[in-house]
């Protein structure tokens, strides 16, 4: 009996071990059609990052873009200020009708004054009505200003002088220093007039009356 048992395993020997090695490549085989499919994934999951950074320059260019919007913003708001001011400045240097005209009475020219001392009277052709007054150590830019004894009187408000125009002489003053800066200057009408005036001198308030007849 043990014959018999031995014999039919020597028999069933090959057959087991041709199995064993049939289901080997199998194994093999499944293992390498495993092994692909996972490799697919992982080469397409390496390509989605890649993706993830031409996403990200995307938003990078949108940025810059966002950037520069501001900057041409502050460039137009910066352009409208300028304007403004512009429109402000304009609008406090035009002069009224009645400036205009003391603006026309203007002597203007190179005048000589006491104590070898010169002033230049320039009209502005820019600013109708507004004068460059210069002379040694001093420049002002004036305008008119009205008064009621019909004095032409020019005003630089923030250099705080004045000129002041009569028919025989003009005179500049510095109002803030108290300090008269140039005085007896004239312009060739204003010599004439002081001329006329030596010759004929008016008659004095203080002067008696003449006896009567």
């Amino acid at each position: 009996m043990k014959f018999v048992i031995a014999s039919a395993l020597m028999l069933l020997a090959p057959t087991f071990a041709l199995a064993q090695t049939t289901a080997q490549p199998a194994a093999k085989s499944d293992t390498k059609s495993a092994a692909k499919p996972a490799a697919k994934p992982t080469a397409k999951t390496a390509a989605k990052p890649a993706e993830g950074k031409t996403a990200a320059k995307a938003p990078a260019k949108s940025h810059a873009t966002a950037k520069a919007e501001p900057t041409s913003s502050r460039t137009q708001l910066k352009s409208a200020t300028n304007q403004v001011a512009a429109g402000i400045i304009a609008a406090e240097a035009a002069l009224s009708p009645a400036e205009l005209a003391i603006a026309e009475r203007v002597h203007v020219g190179r005048m000589p004054c006491e104590l070898g001392a010169f002033v230049t009277v320039t009209a502005d052709p820019a600013t109708p009505g507004h004068f460059h007054v210069e002379g040694k150590g001093f420049k002002y830019y004036m305008s008119p200003v009205a008064t009621t004894t019909g004095t032409v009187r020019l005003e630089d408000a923030k250099g705080g002088a004045v000129w002041l125009q009569i028919a025989n002489k003009s005179m500049l003053m510095n109002q803030r220093a108290g300090q008269r800066l140039a005085d007896e200057c004239m312009s060739p009408e204003q010599v004439v007039v002081a001329e006329a005036i030596k010759k004929n001198p008016p008659v004095s308030v203080l002067d008696p009356l003449p006896a009567a007849k």
